[in-house]
């Protein structure tokens, strides 16, 4: 079976998210997308009493297509989300005998290196890395990772612009979930 893992925080999740998703169902035949909300991540510092509420925004948000699917793999964790680690319960779970494909910015591709145990998690997955405006991917720095580029437009939306508007700008849904939890005040 043909999947992608798309983990992030999705803090809150919005368009640009749900773009790459359906760019990727698109474009590399993938039979569906497993959106994974992180619980903490390492590399953010983020209210760790929003993760019940991103892990709800999320399924509310991928509702609408049969071929996205959420995993509580990091959620059920309650502890710092490691992609290493989440990789290897995806893979187990889902018997994946090839490189487990792993949508990415390039903002957070940047900082690859700096992942708990990067050099592993570059064996087990296939980046597929969305543009960012102001995010370059020089090849030479990333030689040991198997990635590509997606060929899609940059979208100029970040879900720390959508916090500072209380969730306005975000699907519907979304924005009436923010409004109803009093989130992001």
């Amino acid at each position: 079976m043909a999947i992608c893992i798309f983990p992030g925080t999705f803090n809150p999740i919005h368009q640009a998210h749900l773009s790459m998703a359906e760019f990727a169902l698109k474009n590399y035949s993938f039979e569906k997308i497993i959106f994974i909300p992180s619980y903490i991540p390492p590399h953010k510092n983020i209210d760790k009493n929003l993760a019940a509420h991103r892990y709800n925004m999320v399924k509310l948000a991928i509702a609408y297509n049969k071929k996205f699917e959420i995993a509580d793999i990091e959620y059920k964790s309650e502890g710092k989300s490691y992609s290493l680690i989440t990789v290897q319960k995806i893979i187990e779970e889902y018997q994946v005998k090839e490189k487990l494909n792993f949508i990415i910015g390039a903002d957070a591709f940047k900082e690859i290196k700096t992942w708990f145990r990067s050099d592993e998690l570059s064996k087990l997955v296939h980046f597929i890395v969305f543009p960012r405006d102001g995010f370059i991917i020089n090849d030479e720095d990333y030689k040991n990772y198997s990635y590509e580029i997606a060929n899609m437009p940059s979208i100029k939306l970040s879900s720390t612009e959508l916090r500072t508007k209380h969730g306005i700008g975000t699907d519907k849904k979304i924005e009436e979930y923010i409004k109803a939890n009093d989130l992001y005040n």
